[in-house]
């Protein structure tokens, strides 16, 4: 079985890793996703934490879109990712992702997939 360990926290398999990557590379402009529906969609129900883990440890020059996975109640990653929060949300705000009074992002009207089912996956697209 192909493991990593990272900074001895957490043992993860690289195939988590590249579901969890492929995924969040999914993620379209001007939409957010939550740590927890990118494990749900990655095959791997409950395991947000996990995700949390893989999103720290993207490399730094990497296109993936880190910036537009949050937290379920819509607040920013922690202060030490992608250059602080005042960054991440910099970045969000230029793809028009629209903020609360009390800084939490409006998940319903940004979440992707869409939870109404309205961005349904087809099969012959």
């Amino acid at each position: 079985m192909n493991r990593s360990a990272w900074d001895g926290m957490i043992e993860i398999e690289d195939t988590f890793v590249e579901k969890v990557y492929e995924q969040v590379a999914r993620i379209p402009f001007g939409k957010i996703s939550t740590y927890g529906k990118i494990g749900e969609l990655a095959g791997y129900p409950g395991a947000a934490r996990e995700v949390g883990v893989a999103m720290s440890r993207v490399p730094e020059k990497s296109d993936l879109p880190c910036h537009r996975v949050v937290n379920k109640n819509g607040t920013l990653a922690p202060g030490h990712a992608f250059g602080g929060k005042e960054k991440q949300r910099k970045l969000l705000l230029q793809e028009g992702i629209t903020f609360r009074e009390d800084g939490l992002i409006y998940i319903e009207k940004h979440m992707w997939p869409d939870e109404s089912g309205g961005e349904q996956l087809s099969l012959f697209a």
